[in-house]
């Protein structure tokens, strides 16, 4: 009996001395008893609890979360190493920590965020498996449990959702095991551990292990935990795993459902397959040990696409002398996913990947992200036309499949690779044969886990992480393991261990000469049009090149959601934080974590609107639009379009004239069908601007979306927009009984031109109107003058391609007047003002006519200089501060959000009423924004409607806004600025321009607008009038 007792006593003592050893950095040891991965599912005590499928209500279930006892240090060396993890170890000095919980989120240790490298790059050198013991943070949870009295006799499971970097694990002073990969559940059998009653859990989790080293996300870096932790239990003899492989024939009408099942021990397995009303229409039993088998036949299902989201519902249950005693609920959705003729085939339709990267981030949480966070992140999924999501760059939490099953998704399932902090040639991981198992072990973890959501479609082998052996050997165990889903690797271009060829970031021309060739693969870009910032320009241009070539079939935009954390200045101003925005000692990339299509909190960013534009699945072309019929192209490939309605509006030089409504759109999936709208032109001046808005809405709540939104739109010129011939001419009055007004050239310091109701000064060192009183309201602000303005605040793409240096010559170029003239012309004063521009080798002209009622055409004209070289510029325009108080817009021209030159075809051309507080969009960082395209004229008017209209020879832009140039200007390197905290100007900030430079999108680091976009050094002349004008509102 003694020597028994000194065994066990010998054998503990070996397990908790063990667990402290060097598993941490060595990339052979990825687990100690850490459970055998399976499919995603939860096993209930019934089958009426299965069937309701809440697993947090089921008497199986029992949360971990909550808060813990919670001790950190700094150093890994200062972790504690003995007594600890037992049972009598006096805790009451610690802190505590919510669980799920990221330490840096809760005052532990600062937040980083690097795109590439690892968090210790500016103190250590990369040296793997081994990481530093400096700065690597160590966070040791305690927390005491009290089992359920009816779990006894039962097996107990552990289940951590998500633990960065590592976890040890004890329980009641033994130790239980260890696990690496911070992105998929570790769960340990805690049974021959715990005890009836009180039971003490204790583990141990490091910031960085040599784990770390796969694990070089374009993220921030958090530590902690991030999914839920919970104990569950099952009986001895239980299913201990179930996969579902559904199969359609050559028709795609009929299926199958392969049902494969792992038994621990011996039992009877009945299941059934239930329709979405709780039919049964299919049922087979299986009985035994070990693996059983057995496949369903299912006459015509309905399918599962992301377009027609149907699941239906299978039940195992497993039952002992006729007795349930435990029920596993599957999803299960009928698609088949092929490959053929270089494309990807869904149910055999070449589907469209109209995609984004989502990462798991949210601004208070980090990387815990809540089910109501996820929610709302697929509304906002939805909204955007989105229908293809890449979890990037790691498995997302479980429920987010189940969700997207339900919603109608597709998924790239990424698995947690990526090491580009190592390089992608010689020195990559890839090649590197100690990580040759960590390399496997995530992704077969991640297709274990995975398999039976239909929502998962294809198999990524992680990101950017170099290509050698080690994902030869990854690429070959997966196709063994899964034959109904492709796989993909960036890295590993078109070579033989990827199905697919998915680059990043691929421009126009690379494409379309990828797709053009004859390389056997289908393009789908792993990620494309970097939305950082005021972004997402030349959308179009690869949308257009989609739809021409059957083997480009879309890609995944860089991202979704700004990844910036939420923080406060010391007097209480809120602001989303950055890298580099937390101490001056760890590495940052600074705000390149913000490339989301929506803020941190799911706002809509503006660029957003253009991809739900291009992403929509209804195209309307003009057919005969005199006589109110137009084409309409169903993009979508499995559905038609009885779900929606069509809404028209008439718009007569801006305003609505006419409206109606189609209450039945019947187009089948892939076709076109005419529709006639049923509206005349009769009555309608052949002289105005004529155009179409078609809208296509929902006629009932469909998932996310209510009754009435607009899935998608479209507007068509019926009568082209013609700028007047003469911008002064609905200024001529027949019978003249304003006198005309005078000049002043006596003054030394101005040229002074007044009349009965206004009165506008010229400065005569700057040529420029630097008093402009109309109506006895003072235009500008005191000290402001109009004047030409080549440059914007650079926006992250132009930073990215260090605009801000290459055309920084158009930023305050040097203008010498070198002469100020006036004389009188008919019915107008016209003073000329003419410049030398010896920075820029030009000349500059700004001639102001001016009438008896004061208003002012403006020509500005500059020559190019002959057989020089000069940078392109930002923008020809003129700018000027206005009095504050003309704080509403109204205008005509595309609207109602932001809108460029390689960006706007989703603003539609109307009239808008807008407030100057309303035009400013905090971007996370300050940049140009505000600007609106197309516009026809421009009121900038008080409250009661008093100011002034712009009204140029061709459709031009403008902005208003209360924050100056200067002040979103970060200068000639990015600093730490935010946009909310910005001060505000005391005048409101006008820009009107001729053009100015698109945003582009391709990427951030180089990529300029399409050449159609940019704004060449040449000749240009921009002519407007600004006119006085009284009770708009």
């Amino acid at each position: 009996m003694r020597k028994n007792i000194l065994l066990c006593t010998l054998a503990l003592t070996g397990l908790t001395a063990f667990a402290q050893k060097d598993e941490w950095q060595d990339p052979n040891v990825n687990a100690i008893n850490r459970a055998p991965m399976h499919t995603n599912y939860f096993a209930y005590e019934s089958e009426n609890a299965a069937l309701k499928g809440c697993r947090t209500s089921s008497d199986n279930y029992m949360s971990l979360n909550g808060m813990w006892k919670f001790h950190w240090v700094k150093d890994a060396d200062q972790r504690p190493m003995t007594d600890f993890y037992k049972v009598g170890f006096n805790d009451k000095g610690w802190a505590t920590m919510q669980v799920p919980g990221m330490w840096e989120m809760n005052g532990y240790g600062d937040p980083v965020y690097i795109d590439s490298g690892y968090a210790w790059r500016n103190q250590h050198p990369n040296n793997p498996p081994y990481v530093p013991e400096e700065n690597n943070h160590v966070g040791t949870y305690r927390k005491e449990i009290t089992l359920p009295s009816e779990w006894k006799g039962r097996e107990i499971m552990a289940h951590f959702g998500s633990v960065t970097s590592n976890m040890y694990l004890w329980v009641n002073g033994q130790f239980v095991g260890y696990s690496e990969d911070s992105k998929l559940e570790a769960e340990f059998n805690l049974t021959k551990y715990l005890k009836p009653g009180k039971n003490l859990i204790v583990f141990q989790v490091f910031r960085w292990c040599d784990g770390t080293y796969l694990e070089d996300q374009d993220l921030f870096r958090f530590s902690g935990v991030a999914r839920d932790c919970y104990l569950y239990t099952r009986t001895i003899n239980h299913i201990e795993d179930i996969r579902v492989t559904p199969d359609l024939d050559a028709q795609y009408k009929d299926a199958t459902l392969r049902v494969d099942i792992q038994m621990k021990g011996r039992g009877t397995v009945d299941l059934k397959l239930l329709d979405k009303a709780g039919k049964e229409v299919a049922s087979s039993q299986v009985k035994g040990s070990g693996k059983q088998s057995v496949t369903l036949s299912v006459s015509n299902p309905a399918k599962w696409t992301a377009e027609t989201p149907n699941l239906y519902k299978l039940v195992a249950n497993l039952s002992e002398n006729g007795k349930v005693i435990e029920s596993i609920p599957i999803q299960v959705g009928f698609r088949k996913v092929e490959m053929k003729n270089s494309q990807v085939l869904v149910n055999g339709q070449p589907v469209l990947i109209k995609g984004v990267n989502r990462h798991e981030i949210d601004p208070d949480g980090g990387f815990y992200v809540s089910k109501e966070r996820m929610i709302q992140d697929l509304e906002r999924l939805k909204e955007l036309n989105i229908n293809a999501i890449r979890t990037c760059h790691y498995p997302d939490n479980n429920l987010w499949y189940e969700l997207c099953d339900k919603y109608g998704f597709y998924v790239v399932a990424e698995a947690n690779v990526e090491s580009d902090g190592m390089g992608y040639y010689e020195t990559t991981l890839a090649k590197e044969s100690m990580y040759e198992k960590a390399h496997l072990e995530r992704n077969q973890r991640n297709v274990q886990r995975g398999y039976n959501h239909p929502s998962i479609i294809i198999w990524s082998m992680g990101n950017e992480a170099g290509f050698g052996p080690n994902f030869e050997v990854c690429y070959r165990w997966i196709k063994n393991e899964d034959k109904t889903r492709p796989v993909q690797y960036e890295q590993a271009k078109t070579n033989d261990f990827t199905d697919i060829f998915c680059p990043m970031y691929h421009g126009y021309e690379a494409s379309e000469k990828y797709a053009q060739g004859d390389i056997d693969k289908p393009l789908i870009q792993c990620e494309y049009t970097h939305a950082m910032g005021n972004s997402e320009g030349g959308f179009k241009e690869y949308w257009d090149l989609i739809r021409k070539y059957p083997k480009f079939q879309g890609g995944f935009i860089w991202d979704f959601v700004d990844q910036s954390v939420r923080r406060y200045t010391e007097d209480g101003r809120e602001f989303y934080a950055y890298g580099g925005d937390f101490n001056a000692y760890d590495a940052s990339d600074q705000n390149f974590c913000d490339n989301g299509l929506i803020s941190p909190d799911r706002v809509l960013n503006p660029h957003a609107d253009e991809v739900a534009y291009y992403y929509q699945n209804i195209w309307v072309k003009p057919v005969d639009l005199k006589k109110g019929i137009v084409s309409v192209y169903n993009e979508n490939f499995f559905r038609d379009l009885s779900d929606y309605y069509a809404q028209w509006e008439l718009l007569v030089d801006g305003k609505v004239a006419k409206t109606g409504i189609v209450a039945d759109v019947k187009v089948t999936p892939q076709q076109t069908a005419n529709l006639q709208l049923g509206y005349s032109l009769d009555g309608i001046c052949a002289c105005k601007e004529v155009l179409l808005n078609v809208y296509f809405k929902l006629k009932q709540t469909e998932a996310f979306l209510p009754a009435g939104h607009t899935v998608a739109k479209e507007q068509l010129a019926i009568q082209e927009y013609k700028a007047p011939e003469d911008l002064m001419q609905d200024c001529k009055i027949a019978h003249i009984n304003t006198p005309f007004p005078i000049v002043k050239d006596n003054d030394t310091g101005y040229l002074i031109v007044e009349g009965e109701k206004f009165h506008i000064d010229i400065n005569r060192k700057s040529g420029f109107i630097s008093l402009y009183d109309v109506n006895g309201q003072l235009i500008l602000c005191k000290g402001s003058e109009l004047r030409p303005n080549f440059w914007r605040a650079p926006t992250d793409n132009d930073l990215g391609s260090k605009l801000q240096i290459k055309y920084r010559v158009w930023k305050n170029p040097e203008m010498k007047l070198t002469s100020l003239e006036h004389k009188t012309e008919g019915e107008f004063i016209i003073v000329e003002a003419k410049y030398d521009m010896p920075d820029v080798s030009a000349k500059l002209a700004l001639t102001y006519r001016i009438n008896r009622y004061g208003a002012v055409e403006v020509t500005q004209q500059m020559t190019a200089g002959k057989g020089v070289e000069v940078p392109n510029m930002f923008r020809f325009g003129m700018r000027a501060e206005l009095n504050k108080s003309l704080a509403n817009i109204q205008y005509y021209g595309r609207g109602p959000i932001e809108n460029y030159s390689d960006r706007k075809s989703s603003t539609l051309i109307g009239r808008y009423n807008q407030t100057v507080e309303e035009q400013f969009y905090s971007f996370i960082r300050p940049q140009e924004n505000g600007t609106k395209s197309d516009i026809r004229w421009w009121n900038q008017v008080n409250k009661s409607g008093n100011g002034i209209q712009f009204v140029a020879d061709a459709p031009f832009s403008a902005s208003a806004l209360y924050y100056s140039i200067e002040s979103l200007d970060e200068g000639l390197a990015k600093s730490n600025r935010h946009s909310e905290l910005v001060e505000k100007s005391e005048c409101v900030n006008l820009c009107i321009d001729k053009v100015q430079m698109g945003l582009s999108g391709v990427n951030t680091w180089g990529a300029l607008p399409l050449e159609p976009y940019q704004v060449p050094y040449k000749d240009y002349t921009f002519k407007f009038v600004i006119k006085p004008v009284q009770h708009q509102f």
